[in-house]
């Protein structure tokens, strides 16, 4: 498997020779769609709304996160194999807006992706 990186949206606007994943619901605040060189937003892969709102980027609330978020991606195969394909044939950025870089669903996604298909 080639590289899984992750990057915040607002440091990492321009391509950079990888496949480029916007990986969150809501498009970043600020930013333009045409500003954003990214080969795919990908709603399908983040977390579900109601997940999102509990969590709230709070990082008392960042383990049982993980949890929940691990087991909606057990439910999202199909998508997390596309993913796995990708990352095996160019580096793959997983591109998220959170302004916390160690409490994020992007983290959590890689570390998935490494653990299950790594």
């Amino acid at each position: 498997m080639e590289a899984i990186i992750i990057k915040r949206v607002y440091d990492c606007k321009k391509s950079d020779g990888t496949y480029r994943i916007l990986i969150d619901r809501l498009w970043p605040r600020g930013i333009m769609k045409i500003d954003l060189q990214i080969d795919e937003w990908n709603k399908e892969i983040t977390p579900s709304p109601e997940l999102r709102k509990w969590f709230g980027h709070k990082e008392e609330h960042f383990e049982a996160f993980t949890k929940q978020y691990i087991h909606e991606l057990n439910t999202k195969k199909e998508e997390v194999q596309r993913l796995r394909v990708i990352a095996q044939k160019t580096p793959l950025t997983l591109l998220y807006g959170a302004k916390h870089p160690k409490i994020n669903h992007a983290i959590i996604l890689k570390n998935y992706l490494l653990k299950i298909y790594g």
